[in-house]
Order: structure tokens, then C-alpha cells, then sequence
């Protein structure tokens, strides 16, 4: 078992650090929010009074933090703090750039470095059954994988520095599109008359099927675990699913790439928010596709 340093215990850190120790590991974690740190307390993490504090004992440390420049600046503060050869593991969801610059600066300290992002949202930071895509040395992905195993059930080493956040932004392109997709074949069907649960036994079992629609339906009924039964209380809410499509955005403009459904995703989701529904499931943008209609 490992000596793990945990920074950023939010919404999906907190659990992340909680089946850490329910694994064995030994924890100490940081968290500007001290609601935060109580919850991860009661969990068995060890809370520390700062980010050096909470690394300087560690074999590995994992940073959870909402853009690439908290990333940057968690490190360039906590570096000085760690053991030589401490592997440092971000599992932020952040551009590729920050993920570079975040890998450069852990090698001249003499430290690895894996960039991690996750998919699974909190339900599967809860249940541990994220899955990380890495990028990183062979070596790196190898010390980091028992601990990432503690946390998800699917690892998947994606290549060098920064292929993980390279692999994180195409996946959730396609998660943006492929739900607006299925948000708008539902508001079709009801301006057709066709029920949702008949759309959905069609389309689950033929060649429209994908996860938006099979695993989060955005309308009540079908899947009933589905956030659409909870009236759209987040499970990935829509301001982070923007943030991911802004980022698949800027990765499109550096490399050349043409996406124009991400484009057009981005642009739906940057309204959707706009209108005050960033704190709700990114599924809920079919009540607003709903009113478009109407408009």
C-alpha cells in the first residue's frame, strides 16, 4: 500500500480519495473548501493544513482541480515539498498545453508525472468505476496503476505526455454531440406523436444506440437511473460539459482538425448555460432544445 498525498477533494476527488483508503492506502489530502475536508475526514483521509503538507511524505500524488492553470499552480507550489521521484498524477480534466507544461516542470524537479483525466462523473467516483485515460512514460503509468485501480475499473495508458487530456477531449466531443443528437430524435418523436419509451426500446436495440441513450436517456422513464428522473440534478453538469467542448475547441484550432459538429455542440451547450442551466445535467439541454422549437 501506498503513501498517497490527495489535493482537491470536491466532487469527485473526495470519493476518489475515499476508496483510496478504503483500499488500503494511506491518505493525506488538502482542500481550500473546509467543508470539503470534513467530508474527507469522516472518510478516513488524513487532512492536511496546506498542498507542501500534504505531499511531503508522499510516494504518489494525485491533484483533482478544475483548470490547468490550478494545476499549474498546485505544482509549481507543492513540488519543492515532495520526495525525489515522487510520481505526480493529474486527474483534472485540463488543456493539453497545461498538461505539458505540468509534465515539464515535475521532471525539473526531478519528479514523474502522469496526466490521468477520468470519465465516469461522480457516480463513478463513488462506486470506483472511473476510467482513466494516461499519458505518460511506461514507467509512470506502471507505479501509478495499483492506485489508479483503486479508483476506476478501466485504465488505459494513451501514449506519451499528454495523450490522456488528448484522448479525455475527443471522447467528450463525442459525449456532447452524440446527447444532443439523442435530445433532439426524442423532441422529434413527440412532435411526431411517438411515445419516449417507444423511441427508446427502438432505438436502444438498433443502430441509433450509444450511451447518451441507452445509460443516460435525457427524458424519464426508461433508464430509470438516469438523471432526467431527477429532474436534470447534475451528475455531469452542463457548464463542465461546456468547459470540455471549449477545450475540444482550442485543440481543434492548434492542430488543424475540422469539427464542426463540436463547433456547433459547443455553441448549443455556451446558450444552454447562458441561460442559467450550468449547474444542470448536460442531458437537461433537451428542455431547451424544446423551446427553441417553440420560439
Amino acid at each position: 500500500m501506498a503513501n498517497i498525498g490527495f489535493i482537491g477533494l470536491g466532487n469527485m476527488g473526495g470519493p476518489m480519495a475515499a476508496n483510496l483508503v478504503a483500499a488500503g492506502h494511506r491518505v493525506v489530502g488538502f482542500d481550500l473548501v473546509a467543508e470539503n475536508c470534513a467530508a474527507a475526514a469522516k472518510a478516513g483521509v488524513s487532512v492536511a493544513a496546506s498542498g507542501p503538507q500534504a505531499v511531503s511524505e508522499a510516494e504518489i500524488v494525485v491533484t483533482m482541480l478544475p483548470a490547468g492553470r490550478h494545476v499549474l499552480s498546485v505544482w509549481n507550489e507543492v513540488l519543492g515539498a515532495a520526495r525525489p521521484g515522487t510520481l505526480f498524477v493529474d486527474c483534472s480534466t485540463i488543456d493539453v498545453e497545461s498538461a505539458l507544461e505540468a509534465h515539464r516542470i515535475a521532471a525539473a524537479a526531478g519528479m514523474a508525472s502522469l496526466d490521468a483525466p477520468v470519465s465516469g462523473g461522480v457516480g463513478g467516483a463513488q462506486g470506483a468505476t472511473l476510467t482513466f485515460m494516461c499519458g505518460g512514460a511506461d514507467d509512470a503509468f506502471a507505479r501509478a496503476k495499483p492506485a489508479l485501480g483503486a479508483m476506476g475499473k478501466k485504465i488505459v495508458h494513451c501514449g506519451a505526455a499528454g495523450a490522456g487530456q488528448s484522448a479525455k477531449i475527443c471522447n467528450n466531443m463525442i459525449l456532447g454531440i452524440s446527447m444532443i443528437g439523442v435530445c433532439e430524435a426524442f423532441v422529434l418523436a413527440e412532435k411526431l406523436g411517438l411515445s419516449h419509451q417507444a423511441l427508446y426500446d427502438v432505438a436502444s436495440t438498433s443502430s441509433g444506440q450509444c450511451w447518451s441513450l441507452t445509460t443516460y436517456c435525457p427524458v424519464p422513464g426508461p433508464v430509470p437511473t438516469s438523471p432526467a428522473n431527477r429532474d436534470y440534478v447534475p451528475g455531469f453538469a452542463a457548464a463542465l460539459m461546456l468547459k470540455d467542448l471549449k477545450l475540444s475547441q482550442d485543440a481543434a484550432t492548434a492542430s488543424g482538425a475540422a469539427t464542426p459538429l463540436g463547433a456547433h455542440a459547443a455553441e448549443l451547450y455556451e446558450a444552454f448555460e447562458a441561460a442559467g442551466f450550468g449547474g444542470t445535467d448536460f442531458s437537461g439541454i433537451i428542455a431547451f432544445l424544446r423551446e427553441r422549437a417553440r420560439a
